[in-house]
């Protein structure tokens, strides 16, 4: 499933397009091949008799219950993944029936922190957490190339627009393309 493009203004760029690095479907694939391969055994092993197929019938509900939960759900997740960076905001969304879609500004942005454990620096993965202000926050793991993604993030972050800029510019298009004169706090008179 594609991220869709109708989410973003049409000032928006697409920075960064990702989803979890590919070894997090390694394991959920060989409980899928696992499950397949126990359920094909025991249809060449069990005897045709009524005993046989009932022990089947238990081993290929068994298996296809570790199958699905354990190997299926998590691969349809992984799918259904995305994490996009625009010049405004990061965008998350997961989910195929029920689909969650989270939207934080770069603007507001405090903190971000990319943690990498040694399986995760032999593949260049790692998990970054985007705090932001409001106690918003992002846990995106198993980032693929996290560190120049953090860097680029950075990046970005220092290229965003302050809330006051903002403020400023629509200020300024307001008053008729003259910058309005500067607010200072009323002074009292001695």
């Amino acid at each position: 499933m594609a991220f869709p493009a109708e989410v973003l203004s049409e000032q928006e760029e697409v920075v960064l397009h990702l989803r979890p690095h590919g070894k997090s479907v390694v394991g959920p694939s060989l409980v899928v091949l696992l499950a397949t391969a126990g359920t094909i055994l025991a249809w060449v092993l069990l005897p045709g008799n009524e005993g046989g197929q009932i022990g089947l019938g238990l081993v290929v509900a068994i298996m296809a219950y570790h199958g699905i939960r354990y190997g299926m759900i998590p691969l349809v997740q992984w799918r259904c993944t995305h994490w996009v960076i625009t010049g405004e905001r990061l965008l998350t969304q997961r989910g195929l029936l029920v689909r969650e879609r989270r939207d934080l500004p770069l603007n507001r942005v405090n903190d971000h922190a990319l943690t990498q454990s040694l399986l995760d620096r032999v593949f260049g993965t790692g998990t970054l957490v985007i705090d932001s202000i409001g106690e918003q926050s992002a846990r995106l793991a198993g980032v693929p190339h996290a560190q120049q993604v953090q860097t680029t993030l950075y990046e970005l972050i220092e290229q965003a627009p302050d809330d006051e800029e903002e403020e400023e510019e629509e200020e300024i298009s307001s008053a008729g393309g003259r910058p309005a004169p500067p607010r200072f706090p009323a002074r009292r008179s001695r």
